[in-house]
């Protein structure tokens, strides 16, 4: 019922808030309570247990018995004021100099009868309720009270962290101030600590520029066009939507702003959904944009990856722009994402050239491809590009002639000896991994393909996935239309270098943040364990799916637990809504069963009575039998995912990186 009820509400289509003018001190001052993972801090109003308690029970009942119970309460008062006054009078005592002892037993005895009606009735009638429920803030209203202007913050230095830094802090005070300047300039002046020297530095920039100071190096101080999401950059925190006020919600969070943060995202986040249903719209571009925000305040590096016509939000959001096929395009891709070790790029690379169903040959396509590249890289001093590595692996005799003597001009050959003699063994025998690994790599070895990556004299400048300890905001273009297979390939290289490079990152002062708008082709066994590590790494991934069905069937429980937090959009398939419910669990749920029986009690004439009036009405009497337990109920069903979930909702579970979980919430993903 709950969930037809939220269907029938908010129907618009989903448009960008209105931004208000922005004023830092209402902003810096405005109050964020701390608050459950998943709920919008900014201006939220914890949860009161009595005000929940109290809107539970229908206004109708809870008067009517208040005003029997004051009646019949004022009955027993009056009653009792009058006993009283016959008894002074049979005891003599209300005569003129017994005066003022009556008066203190009248006195006594109202007092003791109003306790009394009190203590009694007004527990039953529930008085205390009415009176903070109804008549409290009726009588609160009628104190004349004018409302602050929003301008009128509190007087407070929002400046004050950063006054150490001497007098060239007023210059902020004169100029206008955006959040990402306030929170890019708190969060240098926090790297600076005790060094005097960065000390000086920060203090010569803020006197030189103002609130540009520190800016990021490509000099934006806000994202280009605008934003589509509510931000606030304080807590780091990206507005989605609205929890719904239904019973399968937490009480907590009902009727609160729905958001993300690190805090969650570094449990990394799975949403599932048919095309059409908003993910892209409604979750990956505005955590995309959140990270963008992030980054130019020095908070975070983010890599968004999807097609080339998906909705991530325009080219100069990001400060590197890969796509292949695309000759306009100013980076290229470095295939081997800059690793320093050889054998760790060759088998990540070896990972993303194999279709999930060649997996079993995996481990042999790992050891052939660490055959070619380690050599080459200790001959060259370099990793090949994709046309040398292709020409290499297919046992190009050429090829291979020129490698072993730059090997041995250099002293290495004994180092590889082995594994040159290997490769030459399986060269063109049936079962060489080396030739399934050419096929493979010839479809990256296109001509419009061929500038987007490291190798060549005509390649483009090449982005490493080394490179998430800086602030960056790289987009990755895929070309899922004119090269299909090698956007598949591409996506399980780019999901396996950004595990890889962010969990092996020293400086883990940055959140790195990646979103796949569609992971279908590059989740396999070797990304999931990735995607495991980054919880303590100070980083995420957002990965969003049409159907688990695109995945083999022994990766889909595994990848539900490698992720903290798992998300569902209206109408996915039921055998898709029976791994989250298994995944979300059972909670004990009270259920009334009312039974039905003739009834067959009393004696003959009451028997004789019961055929009269069967014989009369038709009807048979019976008993009513009311019993109630407790049964253990799925939070959501497979059919309630399926079929129940209103368009523009979705329902997600949260897990953040200390461990805090909160149950399936229904969020209204609209406004």
């Amino acid at each position: 019922m709950e969930l037809n009820d939220a269907r029938t509400q908010h129907t618009h289509p989903r448009l960008p808030p209105p931004r208000a003018p922005f004023h830092l001190p209402t902003w810096a001052t405005a109050p964020r309570p701390e608050a459950a993972p998943g709920i919008y801090r900014q201006h939220h109003t914890p949860h009161d247990p009595k005000a929940a308690e109290q809107a539970g029970t229908p206004a109708g009942p809870l008067l009517l018995r208040a005003a029997l119970n004051l009646a019949v309460g004022l009955f027993v008062y009056l009653e009792g004021v009058s006993l009283v006054q016959g008894l002074l009078t049979t005891f003599g005592l209300t005569a003129p100099n017994s005066f003022v002892i009556s008066l203190l037993i009248a006195a006594t005895v109202n007092v003791a009868l109003v306790i009394l009606v009190l203590m009694v009735f007004g527990r039953m009638g529930r008085w205390g309720e009415v009176w903070r429920r109804w008549i409290a803030p009726v009588l609160s209203r009628t104190v004349t009270e004018v409302p602050a202007e929003p301008e009128q913050a509190p007087v407070v230095d929002v400046w004050a962290e950063l006054r150490p830094a001497g007098d060239v802090v007023r210059r902020l005070e004169g100029e206008a101030v955006g959040d990402v300047d306030y929170v890019r300039l708190h969060q240098a002046w926090r790297t600076v600590g005790s060094d005097p020297a960065a000390w000086q530095e920060f203090a010569a920039q803020v006197a030189a520029r103002g609130a540009a100071a520190c800016a990021h190096p490509s000099e934006q101080r806000d994202l280009p066009g605008g934003r589509a999401a509510r931000h606030d950059l304080l807590v780091r925190q990206v507005r989605l939507g609205t929890a719904q006020d239904v019973p399968k919600n937490p009480v907590g969070h009902r009727n609160a702003g729905f958001a993300l943060d690190p805090r969650v995202l570094g449990t990394s986040l799975l949403a599932v959904g048919p095309a059409g249903t908003g993910k892209t719209a409604s979750l990956a571009r505005p955590v995309a944009e959140a990270l963008c925000l992030q980054a130019l305040a020095g908070a975070a590096c983010a890599v968004v990856v999807g097609a080339s016509d998906a909705d991530l939000g325009p080219d100069d959001w990001y400060d590197v722009v890969i796509a292949p096929g695309d000759p306009a395009a100013p980076y290229g891709l470095d295939l081997y994402g800059a690793a320093p070790h050889s054998d760790e790029a060759a088998a990540r690379l070896a990972d993303a050239l194999l279709p999930d169903e060649l997996a079993p040959r995996a481990e042999s396509a790992r050891a052939a491809m660490q055959q070619v590249v380690g050599p080459y890289r200790a001959a060259y001093g370099g990793y090949p590009g994709v046309r040398a590595l292709r020409a290499l692996l297919a046992g190009d005799a050429e090829g291979w002639a020129e490698l072993g003597e730059r090997l041995q001009k250099s002293g290495r050959r004994p180092e590889f000896e082995a594994d040159l003699q290997q490769r030459e063994r399986m060269h063109g025998r049936a079962d060489d991994p080396g030739a399934l690994l050419a096929d493979r790599l010839a479809l990256l070895d296109r001509p419009a393909l061929a500038a987007g990556f490291s190798g060549g004299p005509d390649a483009k400048p090449a982005f490493a996935m080394r490179a998430l300890e800086h602030p960056l905001r790289v987009r990755v273009k895929l070309p899922e239309r004119s090269h299909p297979e090698a956007a598949r390939i591409l996506s399980r290289l780019l999901l396996g270098q950004f595990t890889q490079a962010a969990a092996d990152r020293r400086d883990r002062e940055l959140f790195a943040g990646m979103v796949l708008d569609d992971a279908t082709a590059a989740v396999d066994a070797q990304a999931i364990r990735g995607v495991q590590r980054l919880r303590g790494a100070n980083a995420g991934v957002l990965l969003l799916l049409r159907t688990l069905s695109d995945l083999p069937e022994a990766l889909r429980a595994p990848l539900f637990g490698a992720v903290g937090n798992r998300m569902a959009f209206p109408g996915i398939a039921p055998w898709d809504g029976r791994l989250f419910s298994e995944a979300w669990g059972t909670h004990l749920v009270r259920e009334t069963a009312v039974t039905h029986v003739p009834d067959t009690s009393g004696g003959t004439v009451r028997r004789a009575g019961r055929l009269v009036r069967k014989a009369l009405s038709g009807t048979t009497a019976q008993t009513e039998s009311i019993t109630t337990r407790d049964v253990e109920r799925h939070r959501w069903s497979p059919s309630d995912l399926a079929h129940a979930l209103p368009s523009g909702h979705a329902v997600i579970s949260l897990t953040s990186v200390t461990g805090e979980q909160v149950p399936p919430l229904l969020v209204d993903l609209r406004h």
